[in-house]
């Protein structure tokens, strides 16, 4: 029978005159009640009662359950005297009795005596194989290349041995695409098997580890593990148009060969650590590399609840790819708690948070000239402060002033929205020029007018157009590329004067608000308006302009009436036809030139006529040279060169919702450690720091809080890059190490913890890592050790009685055959029927259609033309999507850019057979290299044996040619070019 709440209470409160014994009284209480939560099995609120460390001290809050001597004031005695069902202990089941509480009471007031031999045992949890430092174990004497001898002695103590070297062609098949993610040609086959010099296996490793391809080739693996993507992912999954320079880092560091340390550390606080130089600002895309959330940053205040937890999960993604990627650890698993497998605490996880504190995802501006990238910042930071101090003193003014003038206010900020005095934008009947109708969106379209005569030009203004069509309006058909250029050659070959270039990067639609641009009084006769990126109507692309004017020095308007030519035109009636373009009719049109800025510009004279005679004098003097000062900065900032872009981890400078830390000059956000990652329970303040299991350094950083952000990151990337660092060089060579066996030597590459898998060849493991340091942490020696070895040479062929008693291959004993991820598959394909375009670097080509670019982004796959050459480059340059995946990438197991993947899915199923089969990729090529082999070739046996060995690699054998011969003969060569493509053998390496 339970006693009464009443009778427990009052003896929570009276002294107890005997002692309690801990092992024969207090203990069975605790294991009676609580350690099924809070014991071995399950920890509660990180909390257990069979351990006198933890118990004595308290759970995820840190705070003392127990105080010794002092029960009345113990939290463990108000939870188990708790009248509060939410509070008890424990919440179900029987309360503690009358005599329980007593013993309890008793035991605490007498100083909590817990015997040293009365705690579960546990062991260390830093006695982990990946917490050790490295320990470089001697080589055994079994073989003369050390990977063999590490590997043949771990085979011996099995009674196994290696198998045979594979062939010649083999080998160079393997080592191509390893290395390269391509097949290699025909001549390059018989080159290398035509070379019968001792070290030609050794010279062909270097000359692939010297090809650019190299780079392009492990780039893909890179990215893969940091989850880069070119959208941003969640429910607004826009696009990124600025991210493709990280990816070109990745590939041009591979390629250099970067020393490890380097890599790993430009990537972190490469802004810091080498300052200036566009490597420096390009690797920090790894930071922003993963999905942002668009609504919970740019439409969700961080002062909300909603804002504030998308920017702790936009700081968790920072942390889990930065210590994940380099450290193979999950320590995004401490956020609610202390890990439950591995050393690392809460604090640990929130400290790691700290170093991102003033970090998001935004369009970072850089230069090649280290000096003009520090002038750039300088006057960006300026700006954002200034900025800031005017929105400031002009509510101070407005305040001062009064009501009225608040009014006046928002009537001006209103009047600025609209392009004219009228109450809302109204399209005229005769809406303006319109092109052809596109389906790329790359397509050039250009509209010239000609003004008669040669003359003197002030500027040219262009007004966008307005349709409601798809719910478009303003701007309705406004490129996202374009520029404006003059001459005297009606063919723009000769005499071609630019007036404006925004050809490099996707610029805002403007709407209808005219865009005027400076001719500098040049004597021209002819105007051409060219989009080198088109506007998205519907499915297709066009241009669409409402009205292009010529002003003379006077405000005259030379175009008006004047002749218009295009490229194109859709010459729609009334509505669309090439001479709107220069009729004077336009979207809040008023019959004068000027007339769209008159209303704003009357509003806020009288705003500043009552502003000069309400406000205080001081509050006005001080705007007004906050004013001068941002006016003269960024006229500073506008004579600069255009600047490059990446979308990097950066200090945002920014307004609105997603204001950054940019009007804070960058100071970090405090962080907390959050009661069960609950942002709406902020404990205690946390600062800098990485894993503190770890003992090679501090595990709080020593940085001042005065100190710029950036060292936080800095002492972050030194704490990764630390030669004692056992993490980090232990992942980096098990990646390698997985690339080119299938398998890591660790066969869990992102987790080196208690949940993943113990090393097959551990002494191994850390002889290649501490051999790696050694070598500068150059991956390129690191590849040749591991490629040069038998056991990377070995045939792949099984061995039954082998695979009885190691079926996974753990120990090695043959190479395993691996399938071709989705993009090395399709670089295959355009290798083999000759359209592979090796253009390197820029912008990711696309192969798909947009719907609602600005607003939700829909992907479209199934309207993009197969054929078109632009998308022939490497699978590595692909524009990658995240919301909506390419299908028949995805079917091949290509990786989800929305999560890190540390190892690809290797699947076989009937969708791939199909994808493969009747993919229009697949058609369009496998027709592509009947053609090359009918050039090549005579005869449709020679055509297909040559098509066999570009695809293979190999020369068919007689059966194998017989069958595609006759499948040739009776359903053409495109057809058995078609089989071929879906032979096993083209999707494996060996």
């Amino acid at each position: 029978m339970r006693p009464p709440v009443l009778l427990i209470a009052v003896l929570c409160a009276v002294s107890t005159a005997s002692g309690a014994d801990f092992t024969k009284e207090v203990q069975p209480i605790f294991q009676k009640h609580c350690v099924k939560c809070h014991g071995p099995d399950k920890q509660k609120s990180g909390y257990r009662l069979d351990i006198a460390e933890v118990a004595l001290k308290g759970g995820d809050l840190h705070a003392p359950n127990v105080l010794p001597g002092l029960p009345e004031k113990s939290p463990l005695m108000r939870f188990v005297c708790s009248e509060d069902s939410d509070m008890r202990m424990p919440p179900k089941g029987d309360m503690l009795n009358a005599t329980e509480v007593g013993v309890l009471r008793a035991w605490i007031a007498e100083g909590a005596v817990w015997p040293e031999n009365a705690s579960t045992k546990t062991p260390n949890p830093n006695e982990w194989w990946s917490l050790k430092p490295l320990s470089r174990s001697p080589v055994p004497s079994v073989a003369k290349h050390p990977i063999d001898a590490f590997v043949w002695a771990r085979l011996a103590s099995e009674s196994l041995s290696s198998s045979p070297v594979a062939s010649g062609e083999v080998l160079c098949r393997r080592l191509y695409f390893d290395l390269t993610g391509l097949p290699p040609t025909p001549e390059e086959m018989d080159a290398f098997i035509a070379d019968s010099a001792p070290k030609a296996y050794e010279r062909l490793v270097d000359r692939l580890l010297e090809s650019p391809r190299y780079g392009e080739r492990w780039a893909r693996h890179w990215l893969d593990v940091v989850h880069y993507g070119d959208t941003h992912g969640y429910d607004k999954d826009k696009p990124r148009a600025n991210a493709w320079p990280y990816r070109d880092y990745v590939i041009r560091s591979f390629n250099s060969d970067k020393p490890y340390a380097r890599f790993i550390c430009e990537q972190i606080a490469g802004d810091v650590l080498y300052p200036g130089q566009a490597d420096s600002i390009e690797a920090l895309g790894f930071l922003a590399a993963g999905p942002w959330d668009f609504i919970g940053h740019a439409e969700v205040p961080e002062t909300k609840t909603d804002g504030k937890i998308a920017r702790h999960l936009d700081r968790d993604d920072m942390v889990s790819n930065t210590i994940g990627t380099f450290c193979a650890t999950t320590v995004h698993c401490a956020q609610c708690h202390n890990h439950k497998f591995d050393p690392i605490s809460q604090e640990d996880y929130y400290s790691l948070q700290a170093v991102f504190a003033a970090v998001d995802r935004t369009d970072k501006k850089y230069f090649d000239n280290p000096s003009l990238t520090s002038r750039y910042e300088a006057l960006v930071r300026e700006i954002a402060i200034l900025s800031d101090r005017a929105d400031a003193l002009d509510k101070r003014s407005l305040k001062e002033a009064g009501p009225e003038a608040e009014k006046l206010s928002s009537k001006v900020v209103e009047a600025r929205k609209k392009p004219s005095g009228q109450q809302a934008v109204q399209a005229p009947s005769k809406h303006g020029y319109h092109s052809a109708l596109s389906q790329s969106q790359d397509a050039p379209k250009w509209v010239q007018v000609d003004l008669g005569t040669e003359m003197q030009l002030k500027s040219v203004v262009i007004i966008g157009a307005y349709d409601d069509f798809n719910k478009i309006g303003a701007g309705f058909g406004f490129p996202a590329r374009y520029r404006l250029e003059a001459s005297n050659d009606p063919e723009f070959k000769s005499e071609v004067r630019l007036i404006v270039d925004h050809t490099k990067a996707d610029v805002a639609n403007p709407g209808v608000a005219p865009q005027r641009f400076d001719t500098g009084e040049i004597p021209v006769r002819y105007i051409r308006f060219t989009a080198t990126r088109l506007a998205l109507r519907s499915n297709d692309y066009i241009l669409a302009l409402a009205e292009l004017k010529a002003l003379k020095a006077d405000g005259t308007n030379a175009a008006f009436a004047a002749r218009v030519t295009s490229h194109d035109s859709i010459e729609s009636g009334e509505r669309w036809a090439r001479a709107n373009l220069v009729d004077g009719v336009y979207p809040g049109y008023s019959g004068k030139e000027g007339a769209h800025s008159a209303p704003a510009a009357d509003l806020e004279k009288q705003l500043a006529t009552l502003l000069d005679s309400a406000a205080k004098p001081e509050t006005m003097q001080e705007l007004s040279q906050v004013r001068k000062e941002l006016a003269r900065a960024k006229a500073e900032l506008g004579k600069l060169p255009e600047a490059k872009t990446v979308y990097a981890g950066a200090v945002h400078f920014g307004k609105g919702n997603f204001k950054g830390t940019g009007a804070e000059d960058g100071r970090p956000r405090p962080i907390f450690l959050l009661a069960r990652g609950q942002v709406t329970q902020p404990t205690r303040e946390v600062f800098a720091g990485a894993l503190s299991a770890l003992n090679f350094r501090q595990g709080r950083f020593e940085v001042p809080p005065s100190a710029a952000e950036g060292e936080r990151r800095a002492a972050l990337a030194q704490w990764i890059a630390d030669p004692a660092n056992p993490l980090t060089w232990r992942t980096i060579v098990n990646r390698v190490w997985q690339y080119h066996f299938g398998t890591g030597l660790v066969e869990t590459p992102g987790d080196f913890g208690r949940n993943g898998g113990l090393p097959s060849h551990p002494e191994l493991l850390d002889w290649l890592a501490a051999q790696f340091q050694d070598a500068g942490g150059s991956l390129k020696a690191l590849h040749k050790l591991i490629l040069t070895s038998e056991t990377y040479k070995q045939t792949s062929e099984d061995r039954a009685d082998y695979s009885r008693i190691d079926s996974g291959n753990r120990l090695l004993w043959r190479q395993n055959r691996r399938k071709l991820e989705a993009e090395a598959v399709r670089d295959a394909v355009l290798s083999a029927s000759g359209n592979l375009d090796l253009t390197m670097g820029g912008p990711g080509w696309q192969d798909f259609l947009i719907e609602h670019p600005e607003h939700s982004p829909h992907y479209l796959y199934d309207r993009h033309d197969p054929s078109d050459p632009k998308t022939f480059r490497r699978s590595v340059y692909r524009f990658i999507v995240r919301s909506q995946t390419q299908p028949w990438m995805t079917s091949l197991d290509c990786a989800d850019p929305s999560m890190r993947v540390d190892r690809r899915t290797e699947s076989l199923s009937p969708v791939q057979a199909l994808a493969l089969l009747n993919n229009g990729f697949l058609l369009t090529q496998a027709e592509s290299l009947a053609r090359r082999v009918a050039s090549e070739r005579d005869g449709i046996g020679e055509q297909v044996q040559h098509a066999f060995r570009l695809s293979l690699s190999r020369t068919p054998e007689a059966e194998e040619s017989n069958t595609l011969i006759e499948y040739a003969r009776a359903h053409g060569v495109a057809q058995a070019c078609r089989l071929i493509f879906n032979l096993n053998e083209f999707t494996f390496v060996d």
